[in-house]
Parts: structure tokens; C-alpha cells; sequence
């Protein structure tokens, strides 16, 4: 059973002939809006790679079909409160060249608090994984609960900050961060990766695959990238984790899972959008990489 303490956000995506300019008051051709929060993502992606996911998260009154969307997916949503604060969104500016600004809204994200957590995870069995990013309150608390009950604690250090994850690092048994993240924590505690007291740390590198770091073990091991051609890496990285932990979750050696997580963060880069479009096992199974 996984549980992700998890952001839900609105991404509201306004397609512009170009970026506004300070002052511009600019119209947008199109509109799309779809389910995102890196929270969201990782549990759909979790959800979509066979895993029992249990969302631990808020919405506002505004969003509850963002509730409703996650349960679509198979994300069981017993643990997402509805709160007065405003559903967190991203408001995505997307020029002709496919580059864009974007404003970031909290909200209800950061409205969780220690007793939803407490309640949701006093449900939780020894064994069990709770996921976390850098989007949501609360997550000391959930670290120190989870590792105190026994739980296996991932983190996905995303958006990073430096603080955040020292502040949990005690607690977390699988790290996960790319190699811009995973310079800027170096740099910020002194210490490199396999200095780091966390047994099991992921370092996605993009286009180059990822990187394996098993301190309790003193191994590490790299893993090539499999070749596809890119139209949106947004949302890649949350669907890696997500199927990193269902696959880790399900009995899969650490090799094997981080396998399966990179050819569904691979073809997810193939497709537009974000949790929406996550791939499924099926779809992953019948897509040749080459």
C-alpha cells in the first residue's frame, strides 16, 4: 500500500502568440485545463502501475473534481479534505515555441495539517510506503509518523529546497532528485551523494537516464535512458517516482523498478499534458523502445 502525502493542483494552461510583457494585456488562443501538483501526478502514476494509492492531500470547495478525477484513476481519496482555501493552481502561459511563465497558487496544499495526516496514517501497516515532495505542509510530521509506524518514506526533493529535505533526511529511506537538485544539496550540507545518511538514493539525469546510488550497500549502479522523441517533459519526473514506488511497493528489485519507472517516464515525455496523459502498465508494454 502506498501513501502520498501529495499536492493537487488545477493547471490551467492559456495558449499565447508570445509571453506577456510587463503591463500586456494579452488574448490567448486556446485554454486547456488539466489535473496537476506533483502530488497528483505520482499518485495516478502509482495508481496506473498497479499500486493500491491512498492520497493524502486538500482541495477547495472549487475543486472537487479534482477529488473526483483522481478516483477515475484509481486513487482511493478518503484522505483529501475539501478546505476554504482556494485549490492550489498553476496558471501557464505557453507561447508558439512551446516556452512559458507560469504563476503557482499554494492553496489548499498548504492547508494540511497533523491531524489529516495523523488520520490517515494511523490506517497504515508496517511495510507500507508514504511518498512526499516539496508541495504540501506538513511533511516533517508525516516522515517522523510514517518512519515511527514503520513505513518506507520516499522523497521526491521537488521543488527543491536545500532546508526541506535536510529537515527530513533522517527519516527517508529512498531518495529521489535530479542532478541539478542533487549538486545543489551537496553544496548545501557538504556532502556528497554516497556521504548522504539515506540508504537509497535516484538521481535522474534527463536525456543521459539515471544514476543508482545504494549507500547501504556501497554500490552504484547507472542506467541508460531510452531513446524517444520529446514533446513535453512535464510531469516525466512525477510519473518515474510514481512508478518507481508501485514497482518498489509490488516486490521489484530496485533494478527492475527503476527499469519499468524509466520506460513510463520515457513515454511520457511522448505525450502532452500532465497527469491526465500518464501512461498505464498496458501502454508501456506495448510501446517498443527500440
Amino acid at each position: 500500500m502506498i501513501w502520498n502525502l501529495g499536492s493537487i493542483n488545477a493547471d490551467n494552461f492559456y495558449f499565447v502568440p508570445h509571453l506577456p510583457a510587463p503591463g500586456e494585456t494579452l488574448a490567448a488562443t486556446a485554454f486547456q485545463q488539466g489535473l496537476g501538483g506533483k502530488g497528483a501526478n505520482m499518485s495516478v502514476a502509482a495508481a496506473r502501475a498497479a499500486a493500491r494509492v491512498q492520497h493524502i492531500g486538500a482541495v477547495g470547495r472549487d475543486g472537487r473534481w479534482a477529488r473526483d478525477r483522481l478516483l477515475e484513476y484509481g486513487v482511493e481519496v478518503q484522505h483529501i479534505a475539501v478546505v476554504g482555501a482556494p485549490t492550489g493552481h498553476a496558471n501557464i502561459c505557453v507561447d508558439g515555441a512551446g516556452e512559458n511563465n507560469i504563476v503557482l497558487l499554494p492553496g489548499a496544499n498548504h492547508e494540511i495539517d497533523e491531524r489529516m495526516i495523523g488520520a490517515a496514517l494511523a490506517e497504515a501497516s508496517p511495510g507500507d510506503l508514504l511518498i512526499m515532495q516539496n508541495e504540501t505542509s506538513g511533511q516533517v510530521f508525516a516522515a517522523r509518523t510514517a518512519n515511527t509506524l514503520g513505513l518506507r518514506v520516499i522523497y521526491a526533493a521537488a521543488p527543491f529546497s536545500a532546508e526541506a529535505v535536510e529537515r527530513v533526511l533522517e527519516f527517508v529511506d529512498l531518495l529521489v532528485l535530479n542532478a541539478v537538485e542533487a549538486e545543489q544539496l551537496g553544496a548545501a550540507l557538504g556532502l556528497s551523494i554516497e556521504q548522504l545518511p539515506v540508504d537509497e538514493i535516484v538521481v535522474t539525469l534527463g536525456a543521459e537516464g539515471c544514476k543508482w546510488v545504494s549507500n547501504k550497500d556501497k554500490t552504484a549502479k547507472t542506467f541508460a535512458a531510452y531513446p524517444v522523441t520529446a514533446v513535453d517533459t512535464t510531469g516525466a519526473g512525477d510519473t518515474f517516482t510514481g512508478y518507481l514506488a508501485a514497482s518498489l511497493d509490488r516486490g521489484l528489485p530496485m533494478a527492475e523498478a527503476i527499469d519499468l519507472a524509466m520506460r513510463a517516464g520515457a513515454l511520457m515525455v511522448t505525450r502532452q499534458g500532465t497527469a491526465d496523459v500518464i501512461p498505464d502498465l498496458k501502454d508501456i508494454q506495448d510501446h517498443d523502445f527500440g
